[in-house]
């Protein structure tokens, strides 16, 4: 059984994620609005985020309230700082998404600190047999995501986004980088694009408006 998965991101007027100008007290107000039993980001995300924190930093002291697991897309094997991630007032614990190219050096790695995982696909993480075991396995119903395009765009395109909330910033990028808050490969006819049916719309402070759609299923 799949969680229900929600997408939670900011981005501008034209849809980039790079230069929104977003107010974070905003943004993780609102995203406390969902009880979720886990948040899901992928590699880039994190390794930014703890970009400028030293390998051998203390650890924060987790938060005996924290309720909601940190799962990280990471078939490369990329992330090393397991001990100032996973130790957080954030989550109470981390898990993480491999493949079977995943280097084994990786996985004897985590098992040595004692980090769950999960092996799900071949050449990459597949996405719907992982968020199936993180239900099997964990109990996790429900997943906001947090992460960049590329997460988010392999999870549009596999059909596993159940709600879409964006902030949308009073800003106009431009550019013809890939940094939409979907990095996806085009469609080739308009038979692909996704409907959506708009469940709220709100104005907050900054001239930000808080926009939440729920997806179409083609069964519905």
């Amino acid at each position: 059984m799949l969680p229900h998965v929600i997408l939670h991101n900011a981005a501008s007027v034209d849809g980039r994620m790079d230069w929104p100008n977003v107010d974070l007290g905003l943004y993780y107000e609102l995203a406390a609005h969902w009880p979720v039993d886990a948040m899901l980001s992928g590699s880039e995300t994190i390794l930014a985020a703890y970009a400028a924190t030293p390998a051998d930093a203390p650890a924060a002291e987790p938060s005996p309230e924290a309720q909601t697991l940190l799962v990280v897309v990471d078939g490369r094997g990329r992330i090393h700082k397991w001990t100032q991630i996973r130790y957080s007032p954030y989550w109470r614990d981390t898990i993480v998404l491999c493949s079977r190219a995943t280097p084994i050096e990786y996985i004897t790695e985590l098992q040595e600190q004692g980090i769950a995982h999960i092996i799900a696909g071949d050449d990459r993480v597949d996405l719907c047999a992982a968020l199936e075991e993180l239900n099997a396995r964990f109990g996790v119903k429900t997943i906001r995501v947090d992460s960049g395009g590329a997460l988010n765009g392999a999870l549009l395109r596999a059909g596993l986004i159940d709600e879409v909330s964006v902030l949308i910033t009073p800003t106009l990028v431009g550019g013809t980088t890939p940094r939409s808050i979907f990095t996806a490969p085009d469609l080739t006819s308009p038979d692909g694009a996704i409907p959506l049916k708009l469940t709220h719309v709100e104005q907050l402070r900054g001239e930000t408006v808080w926009v939440r759609y729920a997806i179409v299923k083609s069964d519905e």
